[in-house]
């Protein structure tokens, strides 16, 4: 999908669930649960750090340039020990511009973590209806060139969703959301699965195989992400179910 298929789809819906589990929507989850204002943005650059000072914000840096200094970063298990910071710039080329692209629709962060929760909230609040449609996005992973490709971790997190919104009555389903929602319910270990996935592989090798087990808590967070004046805070009428 990426931003600019986020740009085309979303003055024709009321909702986009953005889903990126290794690892954006994971550390927008970890994040908010704390308390943080999640502020999204496309890019590490001088741009990113422009944005952060005028938005009194931290700047979360790339996981292995973390330091007792600037201990923020895109790894959700980085996130849980780093102290606590009112806001947050949180870049990433997928979930993280997918948000930042999405327009005036409503944004939620969904993950593996908190797939009950969203699914809830969205059937709640009406989302999904034919007077507010919604669209779930799997966001995929970037080859260094900027082109996609899939990334089964995503289409999980994103059937997980679906599931819940169907189990609530939301239908009926596209084909690609019914696709999605029999890849999670077919998926015997999920848990497995996410870490045997090539993103999955990658970071475990490189020494963050912690943000792979944060990232398949599934439905161990209550907390729903909303995009809410350019950062993303917990609904205020999230509960617990």
């Amino acid at each position: 999908m990426g931003p600019i298929g986020a740009r085309r789809l979303a003055p024709d819906v009321a909702c986009l669930v953005v889903v990126d589990v290794l690892s954006f929507t994971t550390a927008v989850s970890v994040a908010v649960e704390a308390g943080t204002r999640v502020i999204p943005y496309a890019w590490r650059d001088e741009t990113a750090t422009a944005v952060a000072r005028d938005r009194g914000a931290e700047l979360a840096v790339g996981r292995r340039a973390a330091t007792a200094a600037a201990p923020w970063s895109l790894s959700p298990v980085a996130l849980r020990r780093a102290p606590f910071t009112p806001r947050l710039v949180l870049p990433s080329p997928n979930g993280s511009a997918i948000s930042a692209a999405a327009g005036d629709s409503t944004v939620v962060a969904g993950c593996l973590r908190n797939a009950a929760a969203v699914g809830r909230w969205l059937a709640r609040s009406g989302y999904g209806s034919q007077e507010r449609p919604l669209a779930v996005i799997a966001a995929g992973e970037r080859w260094p060139d900027g082109s996609l490709w899939p990334a089964p971790e995503d289409a999980l997190g994103a059937g997980a969703i679906i599931a819940e919104l169907e189990s609530h009555g939301v239908g009926p389903l596209s084909p690609e959301a019914a696709a999605a929602r029999s890849s999670f319910a077919q998926t015997l270990d999920v848990a497995a699965a996410v870490a045997a996935c090539s993103s999955g592989i990658e970071l475990a090798e490189g020494g963050f195989a912690e943000d792979v087990a944060v990232a398949v808590e599934l439905n161990a967070s209550a907390t729903v992400p909303v995009l809410t004046d350019g950062a993303f805070i917990s609904s205020p009428d999230t509960t617990q179910q």
